[in-house]
């Protein structure tokens, strides 16, 4: 599934592509994510010795009026960052399968490739050396890049378009959520949404998590990234 708009410009000027990690590199079918969900809810409850439901909720509210859980629980109850991802990422990575077709059209892309996560540079490697794709990035710029600040606010992109000497209007950026497009459509780059398929269902995934706009900020959606790569004019 891939829908494009003729009213924005192709790739061709694509100097430096910008990619999401959590379901976006990986599909989101995989449920690898929902491991670190699972453990983020069991460290809310720890935290705040909230009984599931109401740890849960409070889990999401943080995660979409922050941006990431994390950030909401730094601010409301000043939690040792470091403690955190490095229990939430204690998950088992095989549901990542490699996946030789993406890994070899992101390959082809001319210019430079970087990730930008909300996570943590360890998660991202583990999650790269599964796809068979942890050459093929200049950097990863994580969560402590970011000083804790994550997507979808607009210091993530500004302090990673400074260290890297990105140009926006230059580059193109691929995230699975759609208000983490909202700053780089803003600042000039080309947008894509990388979606589940239309049939996609998990109990633990809140239903703005999956979705969709004719918004402006996205230009492109897909449910195939490694097929729409390829088929780039």
């Amino acid at each position: 599934m891939t829908a494009l708009s003729s009213a924005i410009p192709s790739f061709s000027h694509v100097t430096d592509w910008v990619f999401d990690l959590d379901n976006t590199l990986y599909p989101r079918e995989c449920n690898l994510f929902a491991q670190i969900d699972v453990l983020i809810t069991q460290y809310v409850m720890d935290v705040t010795q909230l009984d599931f439901a109401e740890a849960r909720k409070l889990q999401k509210d943080y995660y979409r009026d922050y941006g990431t859980t994390l950030n909401g629980l730094m601010r409301r109850h000043d939690i040792d960052a470091n403690h955190f991802l490095n229990t939430v990422h204690a998950i088992d990575y095989s549901p990542v399968n490699p996946h030789p077709d993406l890994i070899e059209a992101i390959a082809v892309l001319p210019g430079r490739k970087f990730i930008l996560t909300n996570g943590d540079t360890g998660h991202a490697r583990n999650v790269l050396a599964r796809l068979g794709g942890d050459h093929l990035f200049e950097h990863v710029h994580d969560i402590r890049a970011m000083t804790f600040v994550p997507k979808p606010h607009r210091e993530a992109y500004d302090g990673f378009f400074q260290l890297h000497g990105i140009n926006p209007g230059r580059a193109a950026m691929f995230d699975d959520l759609e208000k983490n497009l909202v700053v780089p459509h803003e600042v000039g780059m080309a947008t894509v949404q990388v979606v589940p398929g239309d049939d996609f269902a998990h109990e633990q995934v809140d239903a703005w998590e999956l979705g969709r706009t004719t918004g402006p900020h996205v230009h492109h959606i897909t449910g195939d990234l490694a097929g729409f790569l390829r088929n780039l004019p």
